[in-house]
This record gives C-alpha cells, sequence and structure tokens, in this order.
C-alpha cells in the first residue's frame, strides 16, 4: 500500500509538457488501466478517444476560454485523452434509473479520469483533467455520436515541470463518525 497512496501524493496537474513523444506502448498501459477500472454493474461506460492530431487538438483547443489554464496544454500535450461516456446503461436496471442521481455514468467517468491520472503518473506522465470547455463543439471536432457525452479531457504527456502540493485539508475536518 504504501507505493499506491506515494502515487496518489505525488500526482499533480501538469499542464506544460517536454517536447517529446509519448509512445502507444505507454498510451495502452494507461487504456489498460481504465479497462480495469470499476463500474456500475461492470458497464464500463466510457469511450476513450486518443487524440494526436495537431489540427484536431487546435479545434480542441478551441473549445476552452482564452483564460482556461490548460488551454496551451491541450496543443502543447504529445496525446489527448477525450473520455466520453454512453448514456442511460450506468445507473439503470431494465432500462430504468435508479439512482437518486439519475445516470451514473459521471461517477464512472471520474473513477476512470483517476485511473488514467494515476497509471500516467506511475508511468512519468503527467496529466491535467479539462472540464471547462464547450463540451457540444467539442463533441462536434470529434464526431462523438448521439447517445454519447463527451465529459473531459486529459492532456498527457512528460512533465516539463512539476509543482509542489498545495494545501490539503486534515482528515479530522472532512471525516465524520455515525452521523454528519
Amino acid at each position: 500500500m504504501a507505493g499506491l497512496i506515494n502515487i496518489i501524493k505525488g500526482r499533480r496537474s501538469i499542464r506544460k509538457y517536454e517536447d517529446r513523444d509519448v509512445s502507444d506502448k505507454l498510451v495502452t498501459q494507461v487504456l489498460e488501466s481504465v479497462r480495469w477500472s470499476p463500474s456500475w454493474a461492470n458497464c464500463q461506460c466510457w469511450e476513450v478517444i486518443v487524440v494526436r492530431d495537431h489540427a484536431k487538438k487546435e479545434g480542441l483547443q478551441e473549445t476552452l476560454t482564452k483564460t482556461n489554464p490548460a488551454r496551451k496544454a491541450i496543443v502543447m500535450a504529445p496525446v489527448i485523452l477525450v473520455i466520453c461516456g454512453k448514456l442511460k446503461i450506468s445507473g439503470y436496471y431494465s432500462d430504468k434509473i435508479t439512482t437518486k442521481f439519475g445516470d451514473w455514468f459521471m461517477f464512472d467517468l471520474g473513477i476512470s479520469a483517476q485511473s488514467i491520472c494515476l497509471t500516467a503518473h506511475e508511468l512519468g506522465l503527467g496529466t491535467v483533467i479539462v472540464g471547462l470547455f464547450d463540451h457540444d463543439r467539442a463533441r462536434e471536432v470529434l464526431a462523438v455520436p448521439d447517445g454519447y457525452e463527451l465529459v473531459t479531457m486529459i492532456p498527457m504527456g512528460y512533465p516539463a515541470r512539476i509543482s509542489s502540493a498545495p494545501k490539503r485539508r486534515e482528515i479530522s475536518e472532512f471525516t465524520h463518525y455515525e452521523d454528519f
């Protein structure tokens, strides 16, 4: 367990990357972690688009506001992993929603995004989860079909620099026993 907690503590949001490629072998290793991520009733509702094409990255960059700190990372990173979710299977039984929160795909995709970021970090790669962008325009850039939602983009590459960890709340500040 000491290894996993060190990976979790060591991971940072990386927005600046070295100018070197990420091999297909490393990308496959990262995608293997998605493959083994837990999901609602093992529905595996994720779809991942691997983007290397510079013109497509420029199209995705245009979906971010000018002030988004990840804007440069979208074109600078050698690889963008775009996570999409198939709708109406996660959180459903017999085609009926079964959770208070509706479609559960966001929870499943959050787990897969965490798997990507932790595995990439373990492999010496940096990532940042990008969520503030025009999702509908990004869907058009990547031709995501109906029935799927494009949720996040994760630039991935070799970090140009790594910052120190931001302050974290103490366990006692967010943990409650027996009731809130």
